[in-house]
Order: C-alpha cells, then structure tokens, then sequence
C-alpha cells in the first residue's frame, strides 16, 4: 500500500492577504484550520511548511509538525520538495500531497479524491475539478479552468490544458479547478529540476510546466470547491461558513 506525506505550504508573504495563514477564523489561525483537515482525512503523515517563525509557533502549538525551509522558493511545489526531503530523506511515502494553507472550509474527503488517481501506473500527477455552476465564474480570470479529455468514466479526465481564460470553446460544461496536487515521488523530484515553460509564466500557472515536459495529469471530478483565501471578501466567507459548520 503506497504511503502519503501531506504537505502543506504556508507563508506571510502573501500580495493580497499578508499574514494570512496567522489569520483568525472562529477563534482559531487559517493554518491551524487546514491542518486539522488534513488529519481528518487520514490519508497520511501531515506536515506544515514555513518559513516563518510564527507560523511554527501556532502550528506546534496546535499539535501539528512542522518543517522550516528556505525563504527564497518561487513556488510552494519547490517548497515541498525542500520539505518531503527534510522529514522523509529515506523514500519511505510513494505519494505527496500539496494542500493549500489557505483552504480551510475543504472538505477532509476531497484529499482521498485527489490521491485516488494515481491508482493507475501511467498517471504522474492527480489534481481536482469541479463543474462550474456560478456563470459569473466562467470568465474569472481568477478561476483556473481545466481543459481535458473526459471523463471516460465519469469522474476522471486527463488534463490537456490549464487556462485562466474561458474554454473550451462551445456547449459543454467548463470545470473549475482546485488547486490540491497528488505527486508521485519521481514526479515530484522531476518537475522541481524543470525550467519555468513559456506557457507557464504566460498563463501563471506551474502546472503547465508538466504538461509541456509531456508529463500526465489526471483530474478527479468532484462537487464541491473549497473557499480559497485570497482576500478580505475571502477570509468574511470562510469566517462565515465555519461559524455555521
């Protein structure tokens, strides 16, 4: 049975919401929310990566583990590298898991939905998607799209393209996606030695740099899109809904 490290990357630096994984939901830090969705999961060890002394601080005040790393990554995929390296250095976890520090409404069943389509050899990387349903959302540039061939089976797709702009062209459903990434241990160890892709810093979106190294990306359908935390608005809908959970 293949082992799961969680990986969850967290930092002050955030342009539009600085502080933010230190912000207060309920009584209780953003970070702290997160983690405790990870542990209810229980899909695997969980472990907190930061650069930042306070975010240590609250997470091991919490119960959580944490690891520190370098100040200096251009991505938290690169962060988590740093970190499976730091706490697992052995290989014993065959799959890492990139959580979000800023989800905490997700729901604990959405990180077992992302892991599942590494079930299949051939499949590098899993990742989720919803339907869109809010048509305010279609053509948000802030709302990653994911463009694949699918879902042969009705809840998986492979993913062909990842676009801020609205596509695919035409009738059809458009899929939201969600940023949770299942790596295999290769792949992960892969994709940090790869140059930034020109369609990558174009669209800002690093998981194309996998998909132009012909890496393959599967995409679990799910129904639901956790609040991602990236504003004010944000964080009041996410103070919102878990004071009424």
């Amino acid at each position: 049975m293949p082992q799961t490290l969680i990986v969850i990357p967290a930092r002050m630096q955030a342009s539009r919401l600085p502080g933010k994984p230190l912000a207060d939901i309920c009584g209780t830090p953003m970070i702290v929310h997160v983690l405790h969705r990870a542990l209810e999961s229980k899909a695997g060890r969980v472990v907190v990566a930061t650069d930042a002394h306070e975010i240590r601080d609250v997470v091991e005040q919490a119960g959580g583990e944490v690891v520190m790393t370098r100040a200096d990554h251009e991505s938290g995929t690169d962060r988590i590298h740093e970190a499976v390296e730091a706490v697992d250095n052995q290989g014993v976890c065959d799959i890492l898991l990139n959580l979000q520090g800023d989800l905490p409404t997700l729901d604990p069943a959405l990180i077992t939905a992302c892991i599942a389509p590494l079930e299949e050899a051939e499949v590098d990387i899993a990742t989720l998607a919803a339907e869109i349903t809010d048509t305010e959302e279609r053509d948000d540039p802030h709302v990653v799209k994911v463009v694949g061939s699918g879902p042969e089976d009705g809840d998986v797709m492979r993913a062909l393209y990842f676009t801020r702009a609205t596509a695919p062209y035409g009738d059809g459903p458009l899929y939201h996606h969600i940023g949770l990434y299942a790596f295999r241990r290769a792949a992960l160890n892969r994709f940090v030695g790869l140059a930034r892709s020109g369609l990558e810093k174009r669209e800002k979106l690093e998981q194309l740099r996998a998909l132009e190294a012909g890496m393959r990306i599967d995409v679990a359908l799910v129904d639901t899109v956790p609040v991602g935390v990236d504003t004010p608005a944000d964080l009041e809908r996410a103070r919102m809904l878990l004071g009424t959970a």
